[in-house]
This record gives C-alpha cells, structure tokens and sequence, in this order.
C-alpha cells in the first residue's frame, strides 16, 4: 500500500471514529434531554396533583358549610313560620279571654253565642289563610285509607253501605293538600 491509500484509509477511519463519537454524544444528549422531559414532566404532574389536592379539599370545606348553613337556616325558617302563625292566632285567643270574662258577667245566653260564634269565625278564617282546610266527608261516602281511619265497623244499615262510611266521629284536616290528620269514620261490614 502506499502512502496516499494508508492516508486515505486513517483518514476514513478518523471520519468513521468521528461520526461514531458524535452519534455517541448525540445519544447521550438525546438521554440526558429525555432525563430532563421526564423529570420536568415528573415535577408538573406532582404541581398538578398538589393543585388537584388542593382544590379537593377546599371543594370538601365549601359543601360542608354549605350544609352547615342550610341546616341552621331550615331550623331558622320552622321557628318564624311557628312564630307568624302565633302571632296570627294571638288575637283569637284574646277574643277567647274576652268571651270567658263576659260569660262570667252576663246571663244573656244569646249575647254569649254571637260572641263565641264571633271568634269561631276568626280562627276559622286566620286557618284557613294558612292552607289549613277540613275535608267533606258525608255518610255513603266510599272508604279511601289514605284520607280516612277506620276507628270500627258495624253491620250496614243497608246492602249499599257495605263498604262505605256509615259515620264521621272526628273531621280530617289537609294542609296545604297533605294530610294532617285523618277523619275517623265508622264503616258498614
């Protein structure tokens, strides 16, 4: 071989060497920059959970006042409804007072019906401005146990009031289109 071909031939092998340690540092900064990604990626995701922690328990501290708050308030709201309905019957029982300190003065037994019928219609009227209302319930009428309690049953006076109510011992009452208090009745077997 000559001169010039070991010239050419080192010469190749230098290139060669040269690309190798290029592609060689290439990697390794390839690696060390896929080490940082992931590390960056790392330091977000952990920022990403902290913020995501973070938010949990805020929302978590929200709800619970939140239902602290409308608990007391629903409290609050049934001792004024109480307190407006008092305050409305507060003159039918001053209008009852009156009437007993009149019936222990007067013997006019007229007078003290158009008194007490008087204050009847007051409180009638101020529960009736609440909803409060008493259901119609005549004899003959058809038994229906979501209205009505059946306190006994007697033999029908006839074969048509089998089934039926034969009698109201105790009116029902609805507030507000619910139930408060059944109608006790007497129904025929």
């Amino acid at each position: 071989m000559s001169d010039k071909d070991s010239k050419k031939k080192q010469e190749k092998e230098q290139a060669q060497e040269t690309v190798a340690q290029s592609e060689e540092n290439g990697q390794e900064q390839v690696q060390t920059e896929t080490e940082e990604q992931e590390t960056a990626t790392e330091n977000t995701t952990e920022a990403e959970l902290a913020e995501m922690k973070d938010k949990y328990i805020r929302l978590m501290a929200e709800f619970e006042n939140f239902r602290r708050r409308t608990a007391k308030e629903r409290i609050d709201l049934s001792k004024t409804a109480n307190q407006d309905l008092m305050g409305e019957l507060l003159p039918v029982l001053d209008d009852m007072e009156r009437a007993r300190h009149s019936m222990e003065a007067t013997k006019d037994v007229d007078a003290m019906l158009q008194g007490l019928e008087l204050v009847f219609h007051k409180l009638k009227q101020v529960t009736q401005t609440k909803g409060l209302k008493a259901m119609d319930i005549k004899a003959g009428a058809d038994f229906d146990a979501d209205m009505h309690e059946a306190v006994t049953q007697i033999p029908a006076p006839s074969e048509d009031l089998k089934g039926k109510i034969v009698d109201v011992i105790e009116k029902g009452y609805t507030l507000n289109d619910k139930v408060i208090r059944f109608a006790k009745v007497i129904i025929g077997a």
